[in-house]
């Protein structure tokens, strides 16, 4: 575990400066060698580019050579700056030229920048040089200095820029772009919305036929028994009988009533905390459910509702269709993640595009949280939910 933990700070930690500025070096003879290809690809088939029938041909050998250099721009950004892109990303020919054009240009500036860095290093060599030996005047010394200074500040903030145009014009092609990652996260916004709107009309329609199709019957029942029984002036035995009835009718309908207040909204969440909570659902299930529970410190609270439900809903199927006879429930907290798993022994087949999963992944989605089914017929079925909590 201390070994994976270590691969995982070592791939989330910022790049050393040393290895960044090996990255721009490099980019810097990268840049030449875009230039080189550049020029003699254009030297090459550039007629042939201009003669309509012949272009498709040369404009192919041309993108050749373009793909393999970007591929090597990608692989210098990831490994002297740590970028990660996505691997299925399709990137147009367009795009792919449009890139390796502007990184040739800013390349070669960096270059400039770089080489006046150096000149400049060599310059400030042979000032101390001449100071130590006292062959300056120390007026001349100052406004060395004091321009030196200046020119200094310029040329590291050209490079600061360069590099920020660098990464930002690989993230464009080699990933989404701002823009584009914008509109999918405003997509992404608006389905969220809709979904839980309609988890919440769902989850409203389920509740008014639980208390009508369940407690209305109930009380409907126990109206009838208590009538019964007062009709029953002369026979104290069946009088008798019918209360008994009337009163285990009654305790049936507050357990029936106790049990959708739980499903609407669990107060121990806020009274005990989630892990009480979890044990109530074990403790309300037909079946064995083993809880396992590795959360130090306090949650949001809309984190700790997301994964009571979770877990409520996916014990309650298990109990109810997947003839299952042992639960096992999983949440644990890593790297500000909380990771919420419900595994049962039953016949699977649970069908993730059901109302009652729907409405889970849509309260999830909503919290920028992510839920799995896996259910293969035969079983096992495993949901997995997990929730940021940052």
């Amino acid at each position: 575990m201390q070994g994976d933990a270590g691969e995982d700070d070592a791939t989330t930690r910022p790049p050393s400066w040393p290895r960044r500025s090996a990255g721009v070096l490099l980019g810097c003879a990268t840049a030449l060698i875009g230039l080189l290809y550049f020029l003699l690809a254009g030297t090459a088939l550039g007629p042939f580019l201009l003669w309509p029938r012949t272009r498709p041909g040369a404009l192919g050998l041309l993108m050749t050579g373009i793909r393999r250099l970007t591929v090597l721009e990608r692989a210098r950004r990831s490994a002297f700056f740590g970028d990660r892109f996505p691997e299925q990303y399709e990137v147009s020919d367009r795009k792919l030229l449009r890139y390796l054009a502007v990184r040739t240009v800013a390349g070669l500036v960096c270059s400039v920048v770089v080489a006046l860095l150096a000149f400049g290093a060599v310059l400030a060599v042979v000032l101390l040089w001449a100071m130590l030996r006292g062959s300056l005047p120390w007026h001349n010394v100052v406004g060395q200095v004091v321009l030196g200074g200046v020119l200094l500040f310029l040329d590291l903030q050209g490079l600061h820029a360069l590099a920020e145009l660098d990464a930002r014009i690989a993230r464009e092609c080699f990933g989404p772009s701002e823009r584009e990652l914008l509109r999918r996260r405003v997509l992404e916004l608006a389905a969220s919305r809709a979904a839980v709107v309609q988890a919440v009309d769902a989850e409203r329609r389920r509740i008014e036929r639980d208390l009508h199709d369940g407690i209305q019957q109930r009380i409907v029942a126990l109206a009838m028994l208590l009538g019964r029984a007062r009709r029953a002036h002369g026979d104290t035995a069946r009088a008798e009988a019918l209360l008994r009835q009337a009163h285990q009718e009654s305790q049936d309908v507050l357990a029936e009533l106790r049990e959708v207040a739980w499903r609407v909204y669990p107060s121990a969440l806020d009274s005990l905390g989630l892990e009480e909570a979890l044990s109530g659902v074990s403790e309300r299930c037909g079946i064995p459910v083993r809880t396992e529970f590795d959360v130090v410190g306090e949650l949001p609270q809309p984190v700790e509702t997301a994964a009571y439900f979770v877990v409520s809903e996916a014990v309650t199927n298990a109990a109810k269709h997947s003839r299952a006879t042992a639960v096992v429930v999983r949440v644990a907290l890593r790297d500000r993640v909380l990771a919420v798993q419900v595994r049962d022994n039953g016949r699977g087949g649970a069908d993730p595009s059901g109302s009652g999963l729907s409405g889970l992944r849509s309260r999830v989605a909503a919290l920028d949280g992510i839920l799995h089914v896996d259910s293969p017929e035969g079983g096992p079925t495993i949901v997995t939910a997990e929730l940021p909590c940052a």
